[in-house]
């Protein structure tokens, strides 16, 4: 038997603090059997999403039954208590229940899980809580997409080239062209343009809706882009998530309007691989790229890219921690920003660099996030006007649902006349968002205190500081063989999604129950793939040499691995 010295409340959640952030309802099961047992087998399942919700309700309980400590026999199973129903439920053992010190039980390693149990977990209209019409919609939306990206219809007769050139494009789903690729030979996948497209289809939507003039855009990529080009940039923007949880943030954003979607959709395709290059510049560069810039070119060059990593260092926006609701949150520091001391092109690139690293944090349940803007010591020196209009472009036309909630903190009377200006340019959906905290308790209704930072009346010490691309850190992505074969091995796997998709779509309305699983099977292979992938298509960034990022996807915002990191270069 191990004996457990007391442990102050504070003490105790700090210890486990950095190690585990929240109970998903993978613990459930665990409930019904003997405690110890509970507790070694939620440990090894659960998923770091959301202990942090967890630990506040911990001390709300501890603080109301004034229990200021914890002695042996008596240690409370934290980690097997769960929300249910608004109650806390609570294990007390009368031993102690595991041979293993407490540092080893809270040790977590991320598994694959298994979907989610309860329904009731899920938020409506995501993929495994849709009601018959939101299915139906879903389905409406998958084969129009379909067709623009010039999927054969199933059944139909197709070219005998046509299987190998649909691979080799799909297989560039990272954004980024080989240079070694042979030219395709036209076929099925290679006509110009969208031929057999309703081009019509944008006139559905009224002006007075197409406040980014996505009507035009769509029409403008199906006149410029091929059909292969939209289907490319698309499965590079699905990543690790579920390619219906993709299609579904564009059918909630336009109210389930199926027409209206599949403009914004495929606007936003265009935006990506077109205006932004998201995927074969932003991402594929990263921070290495604009430190070698920064160091070895001239010019213009050397300029944006001395701006692109000055923000970086700067820690103007970073994401760390995440609210009650288990969503990664942004933190915006606002007094950081000096109006024209970093051109416009660099601001737009390290937004979307960031949003496009928080979308990694992400994982069902959690499909949002939250920005924290820090208005301490904010003064009109610090306003600026156009990368906010577009920040707020790239939430409502390109990351559409991808927003949970904005909170602006310790407002100055000064900004009240900005803010009018500013909610005039919001969508009312993402105006409501929008909430106002002046204290730490009115913040800590959104942010357990244990992760809102100290300098913020809150208990997290952790502060920001930027550890230099290293040497070697993107060698993967200089190995074109594994690349290829990875991405060879990703486009069979896309085609059998497509194929899959297209049986859903022509069954019954209450689709075969093999089929529906055959389908999510797939959709788990194309997700848990990805990160086989991610290393070749994407150049590190800061989340990853410091560990929050890790192996295989698994978020840690606490990792060990950060001091390591600043001890082996130097870092202060």
């Amino acid at each position: 038997m191990v004996t457990t010295r007391h442990i102050s409340t504070r003490r105790l959640l700090r210890r486990l603090h950095p190690q585990v952030y929240s109970l998903s309802t993978s613990v459930r099961p665990y409930l019904a059997r003997p405690p110890h047992r509970a507790l070694s087998n939620a440990v090894s399942t659960v998923k770091p999403a959301t202990l942090d919700f967890l630990c506040y309700k911990v001390r709300a309980h501890i603080s109301a039954t004034k229990r200021s400590a914890f002695g042996p026999g008596q240690l409370t199973l934290i980690l097997c208590g769960c929300v249910f129903g608004g109650t806390l439920v609570f294990y007390e053992a009368s031993k102690v229940l595991s041979p293993k010190p407490l540092e080893d039980i809270c040790l977590l390693q991320k598994k694959e899980e298994e979907p989610l149990a309860m329904v009731s977990s899920l938020l409506p209209g995501r993929p495994g809580n849709l009601t018959a019409e939101q299915e139906l919609k879903l389905q409406e939306l998958w084969k129009a997409t379909l067709k623009v990206f010039g999927v054969p219809v199933l059944g139909a007769e197709e070219n005998e080239g046509s299987k190998d050139e649909s691979d080799d494009d799909v297989s560039e789903q990272s954004g980024v062209v080989n240079a070694d690729k042979k030219k395709k030979k036209r076929g099925l996948f290679r006509r110009k343009k969208n031929e057999g497209i309703d081009k019509s289809t944008a006139s559905s939507v009224v002006d007075s809706d197409d406040k980014y003039g996505q009507a035009k855009d769509f029409h403008q990529a199906l006149a410029t882009q091929s059909p292969e080009d939209l289907r490319r940039a698309f499965w590079s923007m699905v990543k690790h998530d579920h390619p219906d949880g993709l299609l579904l943030r564009f059918l909630r954003a336009r109210k389930w309007d199926v027409d209206k979607a599949l403009i914004m959709l495929i606007s936003t395709m265009h935006w990506r691989s077109k205006e932004m290059h998201v995927d074969d510049d932003i991402m594929w560069n990263g921070e290495a790229a604009a430190f070698k810039d920064e160091h070895d070119s001239s010019g213009s060059e050397k300029k944006e890219a001395h701006d692109y990593m000055s923000l970086m260092r700067l820690g103007q926006s970073y994401l760390h921690g995440c609210d009650k609701e288990g969503r990664p949150l942004c933190i915006v520091r606002a007094r950081l920003h000096k109006q024209g001391a970093q051109s416009e092109a660099s601001l737009e690139r390290v937004t979307v660099h960031i949003i496009e690293t928080a979308r990694l944090f992400l994982s069902p349940p959690v499909d949002t996030a939250t920005i924290l803007f820090d208005l301490t010591g904010f003064s009109m020196a610090n306003m600026d006007y156009a990368p906010v209009k577009f920040m707020i472009k790239c939430f409502e036309a390109n990351y559409p649902e991808c927003l949970g909630v904005v909170l602006v903190h310790r407002s100055p009377w000064i900004f009240q006349g900005i803010w009018k200006i500013i909610k005039g340019w919001l969508d009312p959906v993402v105006a409501g968002k929008v909430h106002f905290t002046n204290s730490t308790e009115e913040l800590a209704h959104y942010i357990p205190i244990l992760h809102i930072p100290s300098d913020l009346g809150g208990e997290d010490s952790w502060t920001f500081k930027y550890v230099e691309p290293q040497p070697g850190e993107n060698d993967k992505m200089a190995d074109v063989t594994t690349r290829n074969r990875l991405q060879d091995e990703r486009a069979l796997t896309v085609k059998e999604f497509e194929k899959t998709t297209q049986e859903w779509i022509q069954g019954t309305p209450q689709a075969d129950v093999e089929l529906l699983k055959r389908r999510e099977g797939i959709a788990k292979r194309l997700s848990s793939g990805y990160w086989v992938l991610d290393p070749y298509v994407r150049a590190r960034t800061w989340y990853d040499r410091t560990g929050v990022i890790g192996k295989d996807g698994r978020i840690d915002y606490f990792p060990k691995a950060v001091n390591q990191v600043y001890d082996a270069h130097g870092v202060d």
